[in-house]
């Protein structure tokens, strides 16, 4: 990539030069040249795709809001070659992960503890557990609390029935995704 400085013919340009390329000015202040894209004019989108460019759509709907409303994702751009818009918009495609579940603290007594490992390109919103019995029947369920680093604690308010349980942990970032996942 060539970088121009103090080039008085391109400084503050922006649009597009003919039906070749497009020129636009970064985040930075750093004017960007490109091609511009040509596409056939009967493409077919794959099912796929159109799935991607719909999440994409609605991932843009969000920002636009978020961007102004949810000043972390200001922090997050701040220093960075990003807006805000672009972290909310990039939140929004990519859910929360939970890496880890870790249940060596529980064997279905209260006051035991239940861990999860979750991570977000943004932030974890919340966590939250729930141990059924082996016919789904709902033993409890609650709000886990931030421990440490990426770890999430739970600790149990009832005594299990018996020992063969479900343990699920939902995992939800800004934008409201949730991620589940079953222990074990």
């Amino acid at each position: 990539m060539a970088v121009v400085k103090k080039n008085v013919v391109i400084e503050g340009i922006s649009g597009s030069l003919g039906d070749q390329l497009v020129i636009r000015i970064g985040k930075g202040g750093q004017t960007i040249i490109s091609t511009k894209p040509k596409f056939a004019d009967n493409r077919e989108f794959t099912e796929a795709q159109t799935a991607h460019m719909q999440q994409f759509s609605e991932a843009v709907a969000y920002a636009k809001d978020a961007a102004s409303k949810e000043p972390l994702y200001a922090a997050k751009a701040e220093g960075t070659s990003k807006s805000a818009f672009n972290v909310a918009t990039a939140d929004f495609m990519h859910p929360p992960e939970i890496l880890d579940v870790d249940i060596s603290g529980y064997t279905g007594k209260t006051g035991e503890t239940i861990r999860a490992k979750v991570q977000d390109d943004v932030k974890v919103n919340k966590v939250s557990v729930v141990i059924a019995d082996a016919q789904d029947q709902l033993i409890e369920q609650g709000a886990a609390t931030l421990d440490a680093g990426l770890w999430w604690k739970y600790v149990t308010t009832t005594n299990a029935p018996s020992a063969d349980v479900k343990i699920v942990v939902h995992a939800w970032d800004l934008p409201g995704h949730e991620t589940v996942q079953q222990a074990g």
